[in-house]
């Protein structure tokens, strides 16, 4: 628990144990999880923090990774429905979000439901389709709800979009639109596991199976999807002190008008800063947001919402390392 001398308002014994109770309720959820996905560790981390913030998870890595997996994974943890949309050029917003359908016998237009209408969404290869198609996503995202014909639906709760863009190949794709990239709450990378993970995996899948999929029927269900609303909920309330909450925003700002930045991080990015950074304070079984927290989350929340120069592009220099170098000189407080 918080000391007095922190300046931090201690939680009441109530919320301090339901935090507790929440924290270990969030670890037991990423190792469930882990019996499935093999290695990734930091991924799945990342992943859930979204999640248990509210947000949605821009996934890159090249195929194969086991990102269907991981959302197939964490559907069966909390008993919740999952789809995944391959986006492809000729994909129209309507395959996304539904549509309208007469019905001959009854005389009237029927709204047939798209298949964003779940708790969980992969969006495979999002950067494959058009920027009219990519934009059917924009209110779903933001509202968790979709308007067709004038008419207005919520989606399923918890509700949560990863998407997933491939950095190597470059041909018939179409990029995301700022507005879109800055509804991701974070980006995170996934590469190759070690070599002791991927040894595990062969081993996993191959053994006693015909099939190169893994399945997640055996997972236990952790939480029920009330269960997983209550920790999102409870996220809100990690208390966070206003030192803390200025140093996020001083590193979202620095990068509006950093050296080898044309366009830094928006207020959305301050926000999805602390956000998270009171998501990750619940995983290491804290009840109050300490420096480290930012630190450690304002990489994946920041690199899509900058634009590095010319120059540092030519250069290959890639957004993780200025962003450090923001974060190395910016001084945190001291609690």
């Amino acid at each position: 628990m918080s000391e007095p001398e922190t300046g931090i308002k201690p939680p009441s014994s109530e919320l301090e144990e339901r935090l507790a109770q929440a924290g270990n309720l969030a670890n037991t959820l990423e190792n469930e999880i882990g019996k499935a996905v093999v290695g990734q560790k930091q991924v799945i981390r990342e992943v859930l923090t979204a999640f248990l913030a509210s947000g949605h998870v821009l996934l890159e890595g090249v195929p194969g990774l086991g990102k269907t997996l991981l959302v197939r994974a964490l559907a069966q943890a909390f008993s919740g429905q999952s789809t995944r949309i391959q986006f492809t050029p000729d994909l129209m917003p309507s395959d996304i979000i539904g549509h309208t359908l007469y019905d001959m016998k009854q005389g009237r237009f029927d709204i047939r439901q798209g298949p964003i209408f779940t708790n969980l969404v992969l969006a495979d290869e999002i950067n494959r389709a058009p920027a009219k198609t990519q934009a059917a996503l924009l209110e779903v995202m933001q509202e968790k709800q979709v308007t067709i014909e004038g008419q207005t639906m919520k989606t399923g709760l918890p509700f949560m979009v990863l998407a997933t863009q491939n950095p190597i190949e470059q041909e018939g794709t179409y990029p995301l639109p700022e507005a879109e990239l800055d509804r991701f709450m974070m980006k995170v990378t996934i590469d190759f596991p070690s070599e002791d993970e991927e040894l595990k995996l062969v081993e996993q899948v191959t053994t006693g199976k015909t099939e190169d999929v893994l399945d997640v029927s055996n997972l236990s269900q952790v939480l029920t999807s009330e269960q997983a609303i209550g920790l999102q909920q409870l996220v809100s309330l990690v208390p966070a002190d206003q030192k803390v909450l200025e140093y996020a925003i001083r590193i979202t700002r620095a990068t509006r008008d950093w050296p080898g930045i044309i366009k830094g991080a928006g207020p959305r990015g301050s926000i999805a800063l602390i956000r998270t950074a009171r998501a990750h304070a619940l995983f290491r079984g804290s009840d109050f947001v300490i420096p480290d927290d930012i630190k450690i989350m304002a990489p994946s929340v920041l690199r899509h919402r900058i634009i590095l120069s010319a120059e540092l592009e030519l250069e290959g220099t890639r957004s993780d390392a200025v962003l450090q170098d923001i974060i190395d000189q910016i001084s945190a407080p001291r609690l």
